[in-house]
């Protein structure tokens, strides 16, 4: 491998083309091989907005020797399958970076369509014969996407052996001859790459040698959502198609069925939540997963599962809204709907992990959580973190508990089952249906501790289910908050939720280098929200910055109305991630500074 003084690893690759180039493929085998070599890799893969046709693809891996938080705003490297999709991205290929492209066209080019014409000056041009390349090999130019990842691997001498590997796992379920060719395209690519003399500045060091406790696995967080749902146990998952929640369903209408467990696809929403809210009063580990718009029509079996203390998940992918809004642009625009949709007092409690590893582990609590309060869990997610792709060291062993619902003991001769009896935790034994002398009624009304209605006993009751949901905070085996960076009183704090925190936390490592005292918080639990954490945050803090993907400010509200103090909101509503610039000279800002640029002029 190219060596560069010891110097860490963080090159980020962005791969270009149209619907139909294997641009997605190609950004899949790169990400892969990257991770099984031993690197931390984050990748996220941009889709054409259209169901149908053949928009603009776009695959994004960065590879680094250390934990990557997110994607660079600049890429070193841009691959160009379809020069047309590729110009107007030129402009994201950082100073002395690489363009690879094809640089033997079979047709004329109008004048401005090729896209050596538009590089910068201080871009580093390397044209190669990707078409050439893959007939060559396969007689065919669908390996153009392969042809491309073997160049790029030759250029910067990664280990060609893991992306064999890749390649076999990739296409085990075809012909053997398809994976053989695949890989004979790629060797011709390598070997072109390796003896190209190599100008731009990216480079790539052996990763460090660490000891796992665990399996690395190249993950998306929905893949982590299913994993997680498995590991924890999952009994039956009901859902309905809608991007960007799908592939939960996907992975587990396979993964279920193996394991003797049941997937339905139901007719709407609706049903989808009502079957998981059936199944789980029935004892079994459920779930559903959704995106805006499906969450919306289950709000008032939601405020069912409240009342009638049912423990179930739900899981919900975001995207931009309102309405059909933008199907395949990420937003962070549900948190609002995820902590209050329901008719009345109906709090339940919700989660919104990180990182993908985050995904995994939250998604497996979420059933423990939900048997051990008896109360409905949103685990919020969005498309950017959905659809992300992270390497993670997954545990040795099942980190997730079978069973965490408060027995019932034993009943005296003619003692009557309470199955709302009001305890000291104010959670209630929990009987199943059909168990021995523990008989009870559920309804949506009101009712008393025997399940009866009753409207006189709803202050008492609405106590109970807000009482009980206090302790989740200090739940076992999950980090419902944490804070990172200077200890002690600092300049600014910066708060978040969700896949923006990655970019907080660079953009605070970035502005503590830069000498501003700053500490960063990630919330994990929504709702309640872990206010003992969050109020020591707040009083270090001379200023507080909330950045989100909303355009409200929807979590800072949250949190000036759960602590009073007034914060700084920093919103974006582009359906792209946040920026870590945007946040970084925000925190500049806040903290009295100038921005970098102006500081070197200086």
């Amino acid at each position: 491998m190219t060596r560069n003084g010891g110097k860490e690893t963080d090159i980020q690759i962005a791969i270009c083309g149209s619907a139909g180039d294997g641009t997605i493929a190609a950004g899949d085998i790169l990400k892969r091989a990257m991770a099984k070599a031993g690197y931390k890799v984050i990748a996220f893969d941009v889709y054409p907005p259209e169901i149908r046709g053949f928009g603009k693809c776009i695959s994004r891996v960065r590879v680094k020797s250390e934990q990557a938080f997110s994607l660079k705003p600049l890429s070193d490297v841009l691959i160009s399958l379809d020069d047309s999709h590729a110009i107007p991205h030129v402009v994201e290929v950082k100073e002395f970076g690489a363009v690879i492209y094809e640089d033997t066209p079979v047709s004329m080019i109008p004048e401005g369509g090729h896209i050596s014409g538009h590089l910068l000056s201080s871009h580093i041009p390397y044209g190669v014969p990707f078409r050439e390349l893959s007939e060559r090999v396969t007689s065919s130019a669908r390996s153009r996407n392969i042809t491309a990842v073997g160049y790029l691997a030759g250029l910067y001498g990664m280990p060609r052996e893991v992306f064999y590997d890749v390649i076999s796992d990739k296409f085990k379920t075809k012909p053997a001859s398809l994976t053989r060719i695949s890989i004979e395209a790629f060797d011709a690519a390598y070997v072109v790459g390796q003896d190209t003399f190599r100008l731009d500045e990216g480079f790539l060091n052996p990763p460090p040698n660490k000891a796992r406790n665990g399996d690395l696995m190249m993950m998306s967080g929905n893949g982590a959502i299913a994993r997680g749902c498995m590991d924890a146990g999952l009994d039956t998952f009901f859902g309905y198609p809608i991007t960007p929640a799908t592939t939960i369903m996907e992975r587990l209408a396979t993964e279920l069925p193996a394991k003797g467990k049941r997937m339905l696809q139901t007719e709407d929403e609706i049903s989808a939540i009502s079957a998981a809210i059936g199944a789980a009063y029935a004892g079994a580990r459920a779930a559903t997963a959704t995106s805006g718009p499906g969450f919306a029509l289950m709000s008032e079996m939601m405020g069912l599962g409240v009342m009638a203390e049912v423990p179930v998940v739900i899981f919900v992918s975001q995207r931009g809204g309102p309405s059909t809004g933008m199907p395949t642009k990420t937003e962070q625009s549900d948190l609002n709907i995820a902590v209050f949709g329901s008719a009345g007092d109906g709090q339940r409690i919700v989660l919104a992990p990180t990182n993908v590893e985050g995904c995994y582990k939250c998604a497996g609590k979420a059933f423990e959580i939900a048997e051990r309060y008896q109360t409905p869990v949103v685990v919020l997610l969005d498309l950017y973190l959905s659809n992300r792709y992270e390497a993670v060291e997954l545990p040795a062993n099942n980190p997730f508990k079978a069973n965490c619902s408060k027995p019932t003991g034993k009943l005296k001769k003619n003692q009557p089952y309470h199955r709302f009896e009001i305890t000291r935790d104010f959670i209630s034994p929990r009987a199943i249906p059909g168990d021995k002398g523990f008989r009870h009624t559920v309804t949506g009304l009101e009712h008393d501790e025997n399940g009866r209605p009753n409207d006189h006993v709803h202050q008492e009751m609405s106590h109970k289910r807000h009482e009980k949901l206090l302790p989740v905070a200090r739940h076992p085996g999950i980090t419902m908050s944490k804070r990172f960076g200077d200890k002690g009183k600092v300049d600014v704090a910066i708060i978040g939720w969700g896949s923006t925190f990655g970019e907080i936390l660079e953009a605070m490592i970035a502005a503590r280098e830069e000498g501003i005292r700053c500490a960063a918080m990630k919330v994990v639990l929504l709702s309640p929200l872990p206010l003992g954490p969050i109020n020591a945050l707040l009083g270090d803090a001379r200023k507080v910055l909330v950045p989100e993907l909303n355009y409200e400010g929807q979590f800072a509200n949250l949190l000036t109305g759960a602590t009073g103090r007034l914060v700084t909101k920093l919103n974006r509503v582009t359906g792209t991630p946040m920026h870590v610039q945007d946040i970084l000279d925000e925190i500049r800002r806040l903290a009295g500074k100038k921005k970098g640029r102006q500081l070197a002029a200086e």
